[in-house]
């Protein structure tokens, strides 16, 4: 219940502080600091994430100009930029990696019901990653082309919920197959890949582990055909066969028979060629559920577009990760209120508000209650990508 709090202190209540302890000992994210400890880092990393400064120093500048209310957001005296920005180069960003991960099991528990648009009781995952580009006369450390610096950012998103299951930083120069090796498949699940992901020894892991994948084909596969299905001429079906590998290296590395689907989109008037190891499912059902990939690369543009990971607080290679790992913290959290709250609002919607009331008091649920966002319902529909373009 609402006792006053600010907007800010509402949301932050969601987030455990003892569990934060927890992470900041694990690395002794504390040690020899006096006033101001990672709480308050992350209190003022946070704020700046949900009112959408653009520097760390529009940050420490939006505080200043509230130095009275300051304190009841928990993070006491207004430091200067030079202290946060110190902390955010010394200190461990694997603390906030961490509490990232704390926060996305607290998530995953209050939405373990949502089934979203698909009725599945399946787990549906979607992997990807993004290039977030850096630039390499700063960012050094870097590398990615000649005269270009980047980092990716990998992540496994469950499509019925939205939320991030595993997420990874790595520098620019590593391909984005290698994370496979790093993720722990769940039987009977459903993970979707683009073909950047083909690599036939580690989807025989995912085959291996009792799991199904569904992975756009490559033009140069080589395959013999064992058995075709009959299809309507008339459907978007165009194809439905059982192949089986016949590269020496790729036919050693998945010696199974594999699903070929050929679907055609009639909004795009594109052809796409899926493959799976699913043989249950209805060509059509396999097809639906790759065009759900979607989700994460709504998960991507919503994080690039109204987290601040673009333009980044620090140069180092621990305040890049210390601030892309709170910006996913802030994420969940809007996530997880979203749902304590019962908010009926989009994440997107949830906010915008935020930004702008961010030091009101009114209870959060009669905050959304009250509010209509036309805007901001228009921005979401626009955002619903379509994966077959």
């Amino acid at each position: 219940m609402n006792k006053g709090q600010y907007v800010f202190s509402q949301i932050l209540a969601l987030a455990s502080s003892s569990s934060f302890r927890t992470c900041v000992n694990r690395y002794s994210g504390n040690y020899k600091t006096k006033l101001f400890t990672c709480w308050k880092q992350f209190l003022c990393m946070v704020f700046g994430q949900l009112t959408q400064r653009e520097s760390l120093r529009d940050t420490m500048l939006c505080l200043s100009a509230n130095a009275d209310k300051v304190y009841h957001l928990g993070i006491g005296e207004v430091v200067s930029n030079s202290t946060l920005s110190a902390a955010n180069e010394s200190r461990d960003w694997q603390i906030y990696a961490d509490y990232a991960m704390v926060l996305i099991a607290e998530a995953k528990q209050l939405y373990v019901d949502e089934q979203g648009e698909l009725e599945l009781n399946n787990q549906v995952f979607a992997i990807d990653a993004t290039v977030i580009d850096l630039c390499l006369s700063v960012f050094s450390w870097a590398k990615f082309r000649t005269t270009k610096g980047a980092i990716k950012l990998h992540a496994q998103v469950n499509v019925k919920t939205a939320i991030p299951e595993f997420v990874h930083i790595t520098n620019g120069k590593v391909h984005e197959v290698n994370v496979l090796d790093l993720i722990s498949f769940q039987e009977d699940s459903f993970y979707i890949l683009d073909r950047g992901y083909t690599d036939f020894k580690r989807l025989f892991q995912i085959h291996k582990a009792g799991a199904f994948f569904i992975i756009r084909a490559k033009d140069n596969l080589n395959f013999k055909r064992i058995k075709s299905d009959i299809t309507v001429k008339s459907s978007q079906i165009l194809c439905n066969q059982v192949i089986k590998l016949v590269g020496y290296y790729a036919s050693c590395d998945y010696p199974q028979h594999l699903r070929r689907i050929i679907f055609f989109d009639v909004e795009t008037k594109k052809t796409f060629v899926f493959l799976s190891n699913n043989f249950a499912f209805k060509p059509t059902e396999i097809a639906t559920l790759y065009r759900h990939r979607w989700k994460i690369e709504l998960f991507f543009k919503w994080i690039k577009q109204h987290l601040k990971i673009k333009s980044f607080w620090g140069t180092s290679a621990n305040a890049v990760k210390t601030q892309v790992w709170i910006a996913i913290c802030t994420y969940v959290l809007v996530a997880i209120a979203k749902k304590k709250f019962g908010i009926k609002q989009t994440l997107y919607q949830i906010l915008q508000v935020v930004s702008i009331t961010i030091f009101d008091k009114e209870p959060l649920p009669s905050l959304f209650e009250k509010s209509t966002h036309e805007n901001a319902k228009n921005q979401n529909s626009s955002n619903q990508l379509n994966i077959f373009e």
